[in-house]
């Protein structure tokens, strides 16, 4: 069994496909594809900082926003204001 399907093996590999035509060779794709990446990771650690441009500021107390995370957090018994 295992000698026949080398034999198999053998046959395929000897037939001799023609390959698809590139629009260029193997290494300029790599290095486009390369220059790519790195530009788009140029432009990520553009922006890396971009929260730390200004200083933080408080927040207030928004009674519109949808949970307003008022926890007493051990100040009072009970666990939240819902």
């Amino acid at each position: 069994m295992l000698t026949q399907l080398a034999g198999v093996v053998l046959a395929v590999a000897e037939e001799h496909e023609e390959l698809a035509p590139l629009i260029a060779p193997p290494l300029v794709i790599g290095g486009a594809m390369l220059a790519a990446l790195l530009l788009l990771m140029l432009v990520t650690v553009s922006f890396m900082n971009l929260g730390n441009r200004h200083t933080a500021v408080e927040s207030t107390d928004d009674p519109h926003r949808q949970h307003t995370n008022k926890h007493l957090h051990g100040d009072d018994s009970a666990s939240s204001n819902h």
